[in-house]
């Protein structure tokens, strides 16, 4: 017969304990694989829900106005459907020069930020101070970016689509489209 000691019997408790802790372990790592397939099957759904919310948006139900005449209409619960244009547009990531020229020639070269920036080192900030034109005559590398923020062209074809204008397809790219707007009471 063998005798127990304190010894044997802590050992056995440390080995129950970490078999619990396996057991708990995998349960929560299963839990969170299933809750990862739910979320991704939810995204899905979402993505085909608004897929078909934006054909009707843009196609169906400004289409059946436009066969009625109707530019709005009001609904029985007092919220009102309304077709509105939504234009978007963007500089074509290749033809940023291109682009820029021609909104200059076009006298739309306001609407284009001019950042230009010059690198310093630590315990330089008196030097970052100075002017473009002083940190060139000290040998530092001015680096200059121009961009269009795109909300504002945006802005600037929808005004031009309004006056009958447009904007080269090779230099930007353009989605001008309807889209319909419910007003809920």
């Amino acid at each position: 017969m063998t005798k127990l000691t304190l010894d044997d019997l802590e050992d056995d408790q440390q080995e129950v304990s970490e078999k619990s802790d396996i057991k708990q372990l995998s349960h929560y790592c299963l839990m969170l694989q299933n809750f990862e397939d739910q979320i991704k099957s939810l995204e899905r759904n979402i993505k085909t829900i608004k897929e078909q919310a934006d054909k009707i948006s843009s196609d169906v139900i400004p289409g059946l106005l436009s066969e009625q005449g109707l530019s709005s209409l009001k609904l029985t619960d007092g919220s009102k459907i309304t077709i509105q244009k939504k234009v978007r547009c963007a500089v074509r990531k290749d033809c940023n020069e291109q682009a820029h020229q021609w909104l200059r020639e076009n006298e739309l070269g306001d609407i284009i930020k001019n950042v230009v920036a010059v690198q310093f080192g630590k315990g330089e900030d008196n030097k970052a101070a100075e002017m473009y034109s002083l940190a060139s005559q000290q040998g530092y590398e001015p680096e200059q970016k121009e961009t269009v923020h795109a909300g504002t062209l945006a802005a600037v074809l929808r005004e031009r689509v309004e006056a009958g204008l447009d904007m080269p397809s090779e230099f930007f790219t353009k989605l001008v489209e309807d889209e319909t707007k419910i007003s809920r009471k």
